[in-house]
């Protein structure tokens, strides 16, 4: 018996293309970041206005602990977005690009008070591409459609045909 709902015809297809598109979304991140050799968490960490303000001005006040953040941040994104594009490990890659845009929405969000010194393409009050983001990876991992449309489906059968 499955402990998750599954999903069929025209809500699957949504679901799985909608779990694809984030997953690109956080691949092309990802490597972005890899092939920038001058790309660092560094900016965003300092300028941090957010409830983890404090957190991240400590990670990225230590040059370790921000190469770590660094490494951590590139390689994510394109492990977790790999992963959601391909529909394996869909479930654990969904919550953990969940928390990492959640990470990233605190620690810049755009809240009534906080001013953010990185330039902007829009105006936003509380809610912002990232929250939305967030939410839509929250109902991914609420609707999973890797076993359905995914290497999961293999996974869980063991391999078998």
């Amino acid at each position: 018996m499955s402990t998750t709902p599954t999903l069929t015809g025209a809500r699957l297809w949504a679901m799985a293309a909608l779990r694809m598109l984030i997953g690109w979304h956080l691949l092309y991140e990802g490597i972005a970041k890899l092939s920038n050799s001058y790309w660092t968490s560094a900016g965003f960490l300092a300028d941090s206005q957010g409830p983890l303000a404090g957190f991240y001005l400590w990670l990225a006040s230590d040059p370790g602990r921000l190469t770590a953040v660094d490494w951590l941040n590139q390689w994510g994104l394109t492990l977790i977005g790999a992963a959601m594009i391909l529909g394996v490990f869909s479930r654990a890659a969904t919550l953990m690009a969940a928390v990492l845009l959640g990470l990233y929405y605190l620690g810049s969000p755009p809240w009534p008070g906080i001013v953010v010194n990185a330039p902007a393409e829009g105006s936003y009050l509380i809610v912002n591409k990232t929250l939305i983001e967030f939410v839509a990876l929250i109902v991914l991992w609420l609707f999973p459609t890797g076993r359905q449309v995914g290497f999961d489906s293999y996974l869980s059968r063991g391999g078998d045909q």
